[in-house]
């Protein structure tokens, strides 16, 4: 291909055929409207917008490796797990580019968003539900937005990817109680011995239980991930603004030190100390 015809396949697109179509470069590249002329509110902007794209894709990674677990299909599921937790880990290292921003650059422009706050994240809370940390408190920055709260209320009401999971178990033979497999899928699970021995006969057993063992490992990669994130977003917290009042009104630090308590899967890491 000479350098005239390489000019013209790379240079004349059909309208609506280019990259920056494809991609809405214009409406994504003009989402940046900083409030104040302050020089790190820009980046303060792009990181959090970054991090919903990446929440946005976990969810759909999410709901569809769901939908398989549900039908014992785990083969997609597993690198839709997988593709999860190397979102997460963008997300969390997102952290460190935020962190070149120091309390006095975040003070120049802190108070023109006023009352704007990542725990008002729809995408956020939708993420938490779909992994089981269910709380119906937290719906309620949302009651103003119909579609969302429409979207969580649905959430929390279903199984969450480890109450699928443990239908697997029970259905691959390993019997779980009815209070387990019926129980009220809008509160948060508790850990429970059956189950645990449950997981103990798979972990003991791994070839003969081997979907659900690699099944298992995936769900640790997630909240393994899962708990680094949040470890991240602390010690961001802490660096910039200390013990203050978070934005929005939240309660800061002790609020996301409470969080790192959460075990989302509790008998996977448990078999751990019993094998």
């Amino acid at each position: 291909m000479d350098d005239s015809s390489f000019k013209t396949a790379h240079t004349e697109f059909p309208r609506g055929d280019s990259y920056g179509d494809y991609l809405m470069l214009e409406q994504l590249l003009t989402a940046q409207r900083s409030l104040t002329d302050a020089h790190d509110e820009p980046l303060f902007i792009v990181v959090h917008q970054v991090s919903e794209l990446w929440l946005k894709l976990v969810i759909h990674e999410l709901q569809h490796a769901m939908r398989h677990i549900a039908t014992g299909d785990t083969a997609p599921a597993l690198k839709m797990l997988a593709r999860v937790s190397r979102a997460q880990e963008q997300m969390t290292n997102a952290w460190e580019v935020l962190k070149t921003m120091t309390p006095a650059d975040y003070l120049v422009f802190r108070n023109a968003f006023g009352q704007a706050s990542g725990f008002q994240s729809y995408q956020y809370r939708l993420v938490e539900f779909l992994f089981g940390n269910k709380n119906a408190f937290m719906m309620r920055p949302h009651k103003d937005a119909p579609e969302h709260h429409a979207m969580l209320e649905l959430a929390i009401n279903a199984p969450s990817i480890y109450d699928l999971t443990l239908r697997l178990l029970h259905d691959a033979g390993l019997e779980l109680p009815a209070s387990i497999l019926e129980r009220d899928f809008s509160q948060p699970y508790l850990a429970n011995e059956a189950v645990k021995l449950a997981w103990l006969e798979v972990y003991r057993d791994t070839g003969r239980y081997w979907k659900l063992y690699e099944l298992a490992e995936k769900l640790i990669d997630v909240e393994d991930n899962f708990r680094r994130w949040r470890f991240n977003h602390l010690t961001t917290v802490e660096r910039i603004i200390g013990f203050k009042v978070g934005s929005g009104g939240t309660a800061g630090v002790p609020y996301l030190r409470r969080a790192l308590e959460i075990v989302l899967f509790p008998e996977l890491w448990q078999v751990r100390s019993e094998l």
